[in-house]
């Protein structure tokens, strides 16, 4: 087993153990507040595989009476008991709940197609049945799920004109762009989703297949990756979600590990109907998980005032509210804006001047964390992923540090960075972070993305942009910004061949930067 492939069996073995308490706790807990009130059923889905469901229904409904329905598809590897308090909220709010499980995972027959065609015909055949058998109203219907489900009902939005509105949480946009972004195997997200669906699901010989070509990092097949990607994408259907008049609520967190905000923001300005786009603090599907335990839960909250709004009517004001909403790591408070472009007012840039050239294939120190629990620490503890920057070993990292601040950058956006790279090799990976550098040299993350590029010609320049992950982070007044680049993070696969090099330049005609987003102060 090489070594890669041993790093993703850890990282697996962590990350299936959390899914799997998780799953249970939700197994158990909804279920004794929902006892009584919830009926259990087997729904037809697409190629008669037989869906686990269960069905809510407003209290005291004689059936003559007509409901908003709504659709939940269940999160990867979680159990149809997934939203059984958030179910029932909704349907004391007068909605039909049908909550199902996904093709492949646990109950459910067939094998895991990765919000392939066979899911989204899944969720139609469910809305169908609901139709049949619930006193559901056909004129207004919903979908909402948390990440995976989220996925799956955005597209099938895109595929089922009869959804009118749709709630996104921790989804995606871009597959590829989620866990391939920069042309780097996102190692540890993968490993969380592969191990998660081998204890719970039964993966099909096309899953099986994309996984091992993923870590096997198999550029002969990376085309076929990347066009099952897009099938499976939302963005890819985006003009006919337009079309069909969707109104799509996004919620995302800054430090999703899983599917990183920049995707979804780029989303989010392509749409043309109804939209609201909000980032909080945390990870992959943190922000939400209190809520599906019944916990009182902006996430929840504002899914149930857009539902309420566009498939009953009501007039609760989120429709005359700012659609994109911010939640800051630093603060903690809100922010309204009129749509993406407007959150960062201005953009400040940090030369990076002079030649600098670092070694491969060694982590110099700075990293990107752990999935989840990095960014679960920076959402309860604001402790983000910590790094002595004067320490790190010049021979492995570079690295150049703005001036020190008078007084706060308040960074909201996509920072951006602008190099020119000459590699010694013809393939190699590299990883930007910016830090927020405290008096003491203690730099807190605020940022990262990888890059890796393949068959260039060793010893000739190339030039370089990249975006790194969007976020909302606060840079206190006498403290420094500082980019970071090295070659080697524990969240990626690296390709870098033994003994290669990487010299940084800022050509006078073509100098090299970081653009820095900053709200309006």
């Amino acid at each position: 087993m090489g070594p890669h492939r041993k790093a993703l069996r850890t990282t697996a073995v962590g990350a299936v153990s959390a899914t799997l308490v998780a799953g249970c706790v939700l197994g158990l807990a909804p279920t004794a507040q929902a006892a009584g009130d919830v009926r259990f059923v087997d729904i037809t889905g697409d190629g008669g595989t037989v869906l686990k469901a269960n069905v809510v229904t407003p209290a005291g409904d004689d059936g003559t009476q007509r409901h908003p329905l709504l659709v939940l598809p269940t999160s990867w590897g979680f159990p149809q008991v997934e939203y059984l308090a958030q179910a029932q909220k909704l349907a004391d709010l007068g909605y039909v709940v049908v909550s199902y499980n996904v093709r492949g995972f646990w109950q459910s027959g067939g094998e895991i197609d990765v919000a392939g065609p066979s899911d989204t015909a899944d969720a139609s055949k469910v809305i169908d049945w609901a139709l049949a058998n619930t006193p559901s109203d056909p004129r207004h219907i919903g979908m909402a799920g948390v990440s995976y489900g989220a996925g799956i009902s955005l597209l099938t939005a895109a595929h089922d004109r009869r959804v009118k509105a749709v709630a996104s949480l921790s989804g995606w946009a871009d597959l590829i762009g989620s866990i391939y972004s920069g042309r780097t195997q996102h190692v540890q997200a993968a490993a969380l989703l592969d191990g998660a669906s081998l204890v719970t699901g039964r993966q099909s010989t096309e899953t099986r297949q994309v996984f091992d070509d993923f870590y096997a990092s198999n550029l002969a097949r990376e085309q076929e990756l990347i066009d099952w990607g897009k099938k499976r994408s939302p963005g890819t259907y985006v003009d006919q979600l337009n079309k069909n008049g969707a109104a799509v609520m996004l919620a995302n967190a800054w430090g999703d590990t899983v599917f990183p905000p920049n995707q979804n923001a780029d989303f989010y300005e392509k749409l043309t109907g109804p939209k609201r786009l909000e980032f909080r603090p945390g990870d992959h599907a943190t922000a939400e998980l209190p809520g599906l335990f019944g916990v009182p839960n902006d996430v929840w909250t504002d899914t149930e005032r857009w539902f309420d709004h566009y498939l009953k009517g009501a007039d609760n004001g989120i429709d005359r509210e700012q659609p994109v909403e911010l939640k800051s790591r630093s603060t903690g408070g809100y922010e309204g804006y009129p749509d993406w472009k407007s959150v960062a007012a201005t953009e400040r840039k940090i030369a990076l001047g002079g030649t600098t050239t670092i070694h491969t294939n060694v982590d110099s120190g700075a990293d990107g964390g752990i999935v989840f629990l990095s960014s679960i620490l920076d959402q309860v503890a604001k402790l983000p992923p910590i790094a002595a920057i004067p320490l790190l070993p010049r021979r492995w990292a570079a690295v150049w540090q703005s001036e020190k601040y008078g007084s706060a950058q308040e960074i909201r956006g996509t920072a951006t960075l602008h190099t020119t790279v000459t590699p010694t090799k013809e393939s190699g990976t590299l990883v930007a972070y910016l830090y927020d550098v405290g008096p003491l040299g203690l730099g807190k993350l605020v940022s990262n993305a990888p890059y890796t590029f393949h068959g260039l010609t060793p010893g000739k320049p190339f030039g370089l942009d990249l975006d790194l992950f969007s976020t909302a982070y606060d840079v206190p007044a006498g403290h420094r910004l500082a980019l970071v680049v090295d070659t080697v993070d524990p969240l990626y696969i690296e390709h870098n061949p033994s003994g290669a090099q990487l010299t940084f330049s800022s050509p006078a005609d073509d100098p090299s930067y970081v653009s820095i987003p900053l709200r309006k102060q």
